[in-house]
């Protein structure tokens, strides 16, 4: 794409979407199937949204990495088999307990927030809608935008490991674009969704193969700056004993124990100093690195643009109506639940 013509479409879609109401523009993003203010139009539990966030707020003042989590939690259950809360169901064969959600964190902010809810409106509230409104709240504290969540999801009533197609954080951009648009995204949800790596921390062994063999070559990513793999190789050295430790380092250095929502993020990855290889990726295709740049020089473009994206993931698969069940404990369905 050239960059003449895609500049000015991103511009178009950013001005949309300051310059009309916020409910009007993601509703047309929105299923018809989901509402504004889903509980207090039905009667339901009107301060569903404000008991929430009151939750939330409580453990971020605690733990300033419960943003990341979340952000990483809503991913991972939308990006599978939907937005059904699949992810927080408890066994052996469950998408939690899938290689690729090793490591995932929060779920006690989530139980916390259930457990308010069904003392107050008992089988109301889904955990769907729990975890999409905890993270957005979550992220607005951290600095991104308060970006509308419409509700009425119900929860998914199954969860198998063999669901989790989540792609490593070393797939190639080919596979990782083809994954979001298999989803219904497209390359600007794709870069932008990837900021949420402007904060939050991941384990050594997603980033040890561009350290110590890219490619099966032996060697580093030649894709990285040399002097930022060398720091990394100093925090993350090689893993070559059965359990030797496997350290946590930040997503975004500049971000670090802060974990504030920031453009940064966008100027590391176009100083070829992103920790992942899928964020260094998009340095080196033309649509995204325009977007990178226009992302790393204008921060506002960047909420607005995440605002949208996180929105419309949040929309995918949703089931409403009579489909799923709102479940008494978001670790188990309700015929799983004594």
């Amino acid at each position: 794409m050239r960059k003449d013509v895609f500049f000015p479409l991103l511009a178009l879609a950013l001005s949309w979407w300051c310059m009309v109401n916020v409910e009007a523009a993601v509703g047309l993003q929105t299923p018809v199937k989901l509402q504004w203010h889903y509980y207090k139009r039905h009667n339901t539990c009107d301060d569903a949204e404000t008991y929430v966030r009151y939750q939330v707020e409580k453990f971020w003042k605690e733990d300033k990495s419960l943003a990341p989590k979340l952000a990483r939690l809503l991913y991972s259950d939308c990006m599978v088999t939907g937005c059904d809360a699949s992810v927080l169901l408890d066994g052996p064969n469950t998408e939690k307990a899938a290689p690729q959600n090793w490591g995932l964190g929060a779920f006690v902010v989530i139980d916390k927030i259930k457990t308010v809810l069904e003392d107050r409106c008992p089988g109301v509230v889904s955990c769907a809608d729990i975890l999409n409104l905890a993270t957005r709240d979550a992220l607005h504290m951290a600095g991104a935008p308060s970006y509308p969540v419409f509700t009425g999801r119900r929860d998914g009533m199954t969860s198998t490991a063999a669901s989790v197609d989540l792609p490593s954080p070393s797939v190639s951009w080919e596979e990782a674009l083809a994954y979001f648009k298999s989803k219904g995204l497209d390359v600007l949800d794709m870069t932008t969704l990837l900021g949420a790596h402007s904060m939050g921390r991941t384990h050594c062994r997603y980033v040890e193969d561009r350290l110590y063999n890219f490619n099966k070559t032996g060697k580093p990513d030649p894709s990285m700056d040399p002097a930022f793999a060398t720091q990394m190789r100093k925090a993350c050295p090689p893993r070559v004993k059965k359990g030797q430790s496997d350290p946590l380092v930040f997503l975004n250095p500049d971000s670090g124990s802060d974990y504030k929502f920031t453009a940064s993020f966008y100027n590391r990855v176009t100083s070829s100093q992103a920790v992942l290889g899928v964020d260094q990726q998009l340095r080196y295709n033309n649509d995204t690195l325009q977007i990178a740049q226009e992302f790393a020089a204008s921060f506002e473009d960047f909420r607005k643009s995440f605002a949208l994206s996180m929105s419309r993931m949040g929309n995918i698969n949703v089931l409403t109506g009579t489909a799923g069940e709102i479940r008494r404990n978001c670790s188990f369905t309700n015929k799983g639940y004594a």
